[in-house]
């Protein structure tokens, strides 16, 4: 991972917008917060901002965090805060200057299991943080990590710009993850207009990459596993499914780029239309960069895990011309990128 984060912190930014202030990052403990924490910690080491960014971890579970973040705990730019983002308050932490928001669960296997736990970080906790920052003397952004998900069925699911919008059903149970996550950018939208708060919307599309955990549950992750273990890649469907695969250290630069010099209160689509793959194209490359040799696509079709749903969705590809005019290109195609991450948990 140290490689990724020293490509995110070379891009030119305004990263001196960062030097000094004090940032919350949520979700720390998980994928994309981790990278968020450890990116804006070796800003200051690597000489790019003049004085340390304060980072402030916001996790569920202290005690298991402190395990993830080994060795960070000697910086004294970082800690960590305990804190469920589905409580209905609002977090005392003082004087804020920026809010990075990546706490959810965003595994379909959870929704069905935990649709209450999966909503409320979205919704409430959403609520809380802005107010937070918005108590705070000095509010510099807010990052909201929404999703792809917010599109729905949309008619056309290849190149989706950020106005291409589809039905989601809110009487579904699945429906708790991207009707949370719309109201999440809704909120945005609604303090910036109301209250003049910075806030910024990125919609990741598929992300992958090293520290994402054995259990996640999405196919990406699932396939990773399987050919570590030097198993069968047990395919659930019939592969025909089509998504853009973006690469960890491509898809948190771009939420660099928006935090700093997007337009607030305006979503930008965050993905790698060129990692384009459908889900059996995803397990024959993951085959071919296997550490043993013999492993093979398993078709039958095996009972779903608990709680599991299904995208309805057959494709779901982003148009980011949106980013792009912000300077930003993704750099790592999918056999790369697969392979660092394969690379990354044999280490």
């Amino acid at each position: 991972m140290s490689g990724d984060i020293a490509d995110i912190v070379a891009h030119a930014l305004p990263w001196s917008k960062l030097s000094g202030r004090r940032v919350v990052v949520t979700g720390a403990g998980g994928f994309l917060g981790g990278y968020l924490v450890r990116t804006l910690l070796a800003l200051h080491a690597a000489g790019i901002v003049e004085r340390p960014v304060e980072v402030i971890a916001m996790v569920r579970d202290a005690k298991r965090s402190r395990e993830r973040f080994a060795g960070l705990d000697r910086d004294a730019a970082f800690s960590l805060y305990e804190w469920d983002l589905s409580r209905v308050d609002v977090p005392d932490v003082q004087d804020c200057g920026f809010v990075m928001h990546a706490a959810s669960l965003a595994s379909p296997r959870f929704y069905g299991t935990d649709p209450v736990g999966t909503l409320m970080p979205n919704t409430t906790g959403t609520a809380a943080l802005l107010e937070m920052l918005r108590r705070s003397r000095c509010p510099q952004g807010f990052l909201f990590v929404s999703s792809s998900e917010v599109y729905g069925a949309v008619a056309n699911s290849t190149g989706l710009d950020e106005t291409d919008y589809g039905i989601v059903d809110p009487a579904s149970v699945r429906a708790c993850y991207a009707e949370s996550k719309r109201m999440g950018e809704a909120m945005c939208v609604a303090w910036h207009h109301q209250h003049g708060l910075p806030t910024f919307i990125v919609r990741p599309f598929h992300t992958y990459g090293p520290g994402l955990k054995e259990d996640d549950g999405r196919v990406f992750a699932d396939f990773v596993f399987n050919v570590l273990r030097g198993e069968d890649i047990a395919m659930n469907s019939d592969g025909s499914a089509r998504r853009a695969f973006c690469y960890a250290s491509d898809a948190v630069s771009g939420f660099f780029h928006v935090l700093l010099q997007g337009k607030p209160a305006l979503p930008y689509n965050v993905g790698n239309p060129a990692g384009e793959l459908s889900v059996l194209e995803l397990a024959e490359l993951l085959i071919t960069l296997a550490p043993r040799a013999g492993i093979k696509v398993q078709r039958q079709m095996p009972r779903a895990a608990a709680g599991y749903m299904a995208s309805p969705y057959s494709q779901l590809i982003p148009d980011v011309r949106r980013l792009i005019e912000l300077g930003w290109r993704p750099r790592i195609e999918p056999r790369v990128g697969f392979s660092r991450m394969i690379e990354a948990y044999q280490a």
